[in-house]
């Protein structure tokens, strides 16, 4: 008999609890085939993975261990469906580190978590998989089985021996081959050029330029679709009804629903239906300021609809349609904060200037530095460089020199002159809009405040379609007299700047400098970094639905005639206007928040100062608070980076994170792959940087951008995004002169976007402002792998209460009525940054992610 200490030891019983999704979809018939699927026992087929390799056979993967016993257990009230499944582990098994998964039902199933209950002296017994994915049916996916990495992380070369082919294995399959056209049922991350923006098939009027991957048109890259290429443009492909993007990328259940009640994709075609109906022209402007505010108060009427049309409408915009009574149904808008409290705050210069430091676009406004201004464009093609605003212009308004000006920094500018001059004369052959190349001066006064000096409109010299002309420029100022005229021609000169700054924040403060270069991000990092890497998990919470969101802005708002195209100036230019700045303006190093900062001129370093800059305007609110996000961020993550790397050599043999950064710069982003400003990735403080910015742009930088839309841009005179007539004093016909000599009013009424322009533009603004009830905020959600590692989720608790701070910061600062920049008309304050809010338009709160 043999001695209890020879004793064969026993396997241990462990259970797995399996949490899926209930789908709405699927049918009656797929609802009956999946019910006798779990009648006899066909749901889900689960293995465990060793850590260790199996000894029995010759073979690179850990030992696996099938289930028995799969069973569906329950339902409960968030929608979940709750799975068990029995294992036998033998003692020598080792420690799991993975689970494969089939799903044997009919249609795809989203799998949230899995948990294994019942090993002794392992995280009290339990061991976590957050899995948070679309699991294909077994007979469409035959090839291969899902794998589950357990909460851990490991770096590349910590990966126990029996996980590492299955590491390299999902990465191989994540990247696919590059070909054929892309299945809405695909995990293919992989990258193209933006082809897909024009539509020649339909009308060889809508072809575009390709954007990426040519010296004339650089751009970052796309999730490549593979689809087929038109027949008409055979760089182009051809349009579809839905953009592909990889299924893990889809928007959330409760994120989708919200999205379909106030849908882009769907919400904008009723509106210019239902539009085009009552306003058959569409070049047709509002008759007066009465019956803009309208659009706010009593509302316009839709026409006669049948019954389908009106529940479409319903139910894409049921923010804007408010059913009277049974015989009528008005298009009726929120009136954004500002205009409830102020009517007339959009006429003020004072407003004017302060939303260059705290509106929706504050990363335009630069300090002048030289004097006097020049441009650098060709003055054989543009006309002579010299700018028409001189000394005596500004120091007619100052007490002092412009060379003492510019000396105490003093004087800031916002300057798309040389950016827009290129494309008056392309624009100016559209019907229904113009374009100037366009400067603005600020003045720094003793009360902290901007004060705008003058505004200088120029026309370059034209050649085309549009005759012989020789360059014209004007410089207009805040009229100190009783001149009528003049106080006129500086309000219709704010409103064309005001549409040059529209533009430039739509199209590149918002979509360039976080849409789309944050999209070779994600596409880098989910066929580079393994789902086990700890870079990968702290980025994923910031790249999560962007490439859902940027699909969408390829169908509707960038695409040839989308919302941008029929209501931004630049027209059918803005997308080749935005590869231009990309192409001139846009480098990595450049979208840290501090060396923004510096090289716009609003800050200079100061190790003495907080946050190590001394800023040129002290009383700039975006900077202010957007200087706390940056520096929690950057705590965060050297808390985080430094943890899982103790020195620069762990960075530099990581092969996978090596990869992401060289495929981000080679290839991403490879139209600029040789400028020399990328950062190098050697050492911590590289990483740090790298990854700081990236999680600074998906985040705050898109909040500050993005969520305040509405409340500035929702009453357009405030911020019209096109200016649809030339100004009164350039070449103006006797006619046109005495039309707006008359009525000055009624010239800048016409100026203003269509009824149409102007609607659609606020039905966008609204949607993008609007905060989804499951928004996640930066630091007030953790993910589940850096919770099971103590020191990570200690560090995490702290940028988490260091987030609260900031809050209670942000409320005292614009508590301070000493600071005039942080309140805008009727006292409403600056927000932006505070990093928490509630669901709908709240201007504030800073989510993780480029979601909306």
């Amino acid at each position: 008999m043999a001695s209890s200490g020879n004793k064969k030891a026993k396997s241990e019983r462990v259970k797995a609890n399996i949490v899926t999704l209930k789908q709405n979809g699927g049918g009656i018939i797929s609802g009956v085939v999946d019910g006798f699927h779990e009648l006899v026992g066909k749901t889900l087929a689960l293995e465990l993975v060793s850590n260790d390799l199996n000894p029995k056979v010759n073979s690179e993967k850990g030992a696996t261990i099938k289930a028995y016993n799969v069973q569906k257990t329950k339902e409960n009230e968030n929608n979940e469906v709750i799975y068990e499944a029995l294992f036998e582990v033998p003692p020598e098994f080792g420690e799991v580190g993975a689970v494969l998964v089939e799903n044997e039902q009919h249609e795809e199933l989203f799998l949230k978590t899995i948990v294994i209950d019942g090993f002794n002296n392992n995280n009290n017994g339990y061991l976590n998989f957050t899995c948070d994915s679309w699991i294909q049916p077994k007979s469409d996916n035959k090839a291969s089985k899902r794998v589950f990495f357990s909460n851990k992380c490991y770096l590349p070369s910590e990966t126990p021996k029996g996980l590492r082919k299955l590491r390299e294995e999902e990465l191989v399959e994540l990247r696919g081959n590059g070909e054929g056209e892309r299945k809405s049922s695909d995990r293919i991350y992989d990258y193209d050029v933006y082809n897909d923006l024009g539509d020649p098939d339909t009308n060889i009027q809508l072809k575009r330029p390709v954007l990426g991957a040519s010296k004339q048109y650089p751009y970052p890259r796309r999730c490549r679709t593979g689809r087929k290429h038109s027949h008409k443009d055979p760089l182009s492909e051809k349009r579809s009804v839905s953009f592909y993007v990889p299924r893990d990328e889809k928007f959330s259940e409760t994120k989708q629903k919200q999205f379909t009640a106030t849908t882009i994709s769907t919400g904008v075609s009723a509106i210019l239906q239902s539009l085009d109906a009552i306003f058959t022209d569409l070049n047709l402007g509002f008759p007066s300021f009465e019956d803009i505010d309208s659009l706010y108060k009593q509302g316009y009427e839709l026409p006669p609809l049948n019954k389908n049309a009106l529940n479409i409408i319903q139910q894409t915009i049921p923010t804007f349609i408010k059913v009277v009574n049974d015989t009528k149904n008005l298009l009726r808008f929120d009136a954004p904060e500002s205009i409830k409290r102020d009517k007339f705050f959009w006429l003020s210069d004072e407003e004017f200037a302060r939303e260059t430091l705290a509106g929706v676009n504050p990363y335009s406004i630069q300090l002048i530095k030289d004097w006097p201004l020049r441009s650098k464009l060709d003055p054989q093609v543009y006309g002579p460089p010299e700018s028409a605003i001189t000394n005596e212009v500004i120091e007619s308004q100052i007490n002092i020199t412009v060379e003492q000006a510019i000396i105490e920094k003093k004087l800031f500018m916002l300057d798309y002159h040389d950016l827009l001059l290129p494309y008056v004369s392309k624009v100016r052959e559209i019907e229904g809009t113009t374009l100037y190349g366009s400067r603005t001066i600020f003045y720094l006064t003793s009360k902290g405040t901007l004060k705008p000096l003058a505004i200088e409109l120029t026309r370059p010299q034209m050649n085309n379609n549009n005759g012989g002309k020789l360059q014209w420029k004007s410089v207009y100022t805040p009229s100190s007299s009783s001149s009528s005229t003049d106080l006129w021609l500086w309000r219709l000169a704010k409103a064309h700047v005001l549409a040059h700054d529209s533009g430039f924040h739509e199209l590149v403060s918002h979509w360039l400098r976080t849409h789309a270069s944050v999209e070779p991000y994600v596409i880098a990092t989910n066929r580079q970094l393994s789902a086990m890497h700890p870079i990968y998990r702290l980025l994923h919470p910031h790249l999560r639905y962007t490439l859902e969101i940027n699909a969408l802005a390829r169908q509707v708002l960038i695409s040839a005639s989308g919302v941008i195209e029929l209501s931004f100036s630049p027209q059918k230019y803005s997308m080749e206007l935005s590869s231009k700045v990309y192409d001139q303006l846009w480098r990595f190093d450049l979208q840290a928040l501090p060396n923004d900062l510096i090289h716009r001129g609003m800050a200079v370093e100061d190790p003495n100062a907080p946050h190590g800059l001394k800023l040129t305007i002290e009383d700039y609110p975006f900077a202010n608070d957007g200087l706390l996000i940056w520096d929690s961020l950057k705590q965060w993550i050297t808390d985080y980076v430094t943890h899982y790397y103790p020195n620069p050599t762990t960075i530099q043999s990581d092969q996978e994170l090596q990869s992401w950064w060289n495929e981000i710069i080679t290839i991403g982003h490879g139209d600029k792959s040789s400028d020399p400003w990328w950062p190098n990735l050697t050492t911590q403080n590289d990483l740090i940087h790298i990854l700081t910015t990236i999680c600074w742009v998906s985040s705050a930088h898109h909040a500050s951008v993005n969520f305040a839309q509405y409340i500035y841009g929702g009453y357009f005179p405030n911020r019209p995004t096109i200016v649809r007539n030339k100004m009164p004093n350039e070449d103006p016909s006797l006619q046109e002169w005495e039309n707006f000599m008359k009525n000055p009013n009624q010239t800048l009424i016409e100026s203003f976007p269509s009824q149409i322009q102007a609607t659609l533009v606020m039905v966008i603004l609204n949607l993008l402002s609007d905060h989804s009830p499951d928004e996640e905020y930066i630091g007030q959600y953790m993910e589940p792998s850096w919770g099971e590692d103590p020191i990570v989720k200690s560090s995490f608790e702290r940028f988490s209460e260091r987030l609260k701070e900031i809050e209670g910061i942000i409320d005292s600062r614009n508590g301070n009525i000493d600071l005039k920049n942080r309140h805008g008309a009727g006292l409403v304050p600056y927000e932006l940054l505070k990093p928490f809010s509630g669901p709908g338009v709240t201007g504030k709160g800073v989510p993780y992610s480029i979601s909306i």
